[in-house]
């Protein structure tokens, strides 16, 4: 393959892969803070309102730094960082009793599970050519 296309490809992997952390943050969490505080509330999450502003700021910092391939890793740590969390406070396949509910969680839980191995291969590989990281002389940080 050779490097435009494999950048392009690089481009278009980082763009679908950040959709849903964008599109969780400004299409939801921000228009919806105060609902989504109560629901942070009633799933046991500490201090919702901060740690909600802060899952916005981990979500939006984490895909812009992604998406343009600026300090890569650490975008993909804030997003692995947020996901872990998630997973663990809204998506508790093992505490559900109903049968579909509990799957319903469990396909969930192992689609973040995927996500946060998306994650950790940007943490070990980068973000690939035709990003910022890629243009620099020294490596991806």
């Amino acid at each position: 393959m050779s490097r435009t296309v494999q950048g392009i490809v690089s481009i278009v992997g980082r763009v679908f892969l950040c959709a849903i952390f964008l599109m969780s943050a400004l299409g939801n969490d921000l228009p919806n803070f105060q609902g989504v505080t109560g629901a942070m509330a009633k799933e046991g999450v500490p201090a919702p309102g901060f740690l909600l502003a802060g899952a916005i700021a981990f979500l939006i910092a984490g895909s812009l730094s992604i998406l343009v391939g600026y300090k890569p890793r650490v975008g993909a740590v804030l997003l692995l960082v947020f996901l872990a969390l998630a997973t663990y406070y809204f998506h508790d396949f093992w505490t559900f009793t109903d049968p579909k509910e509990k799957q319903d969680q469990l396909i969930h839980f192992m689609k973040n599970v995927a996500l946060m191995g998306a994650m950790l291969l940007i943490v070990a590989d980068g973000t690939g050519p035709m990003s910022l990281a890629s243009r620099r002389t020294s490596p991806e940080v």
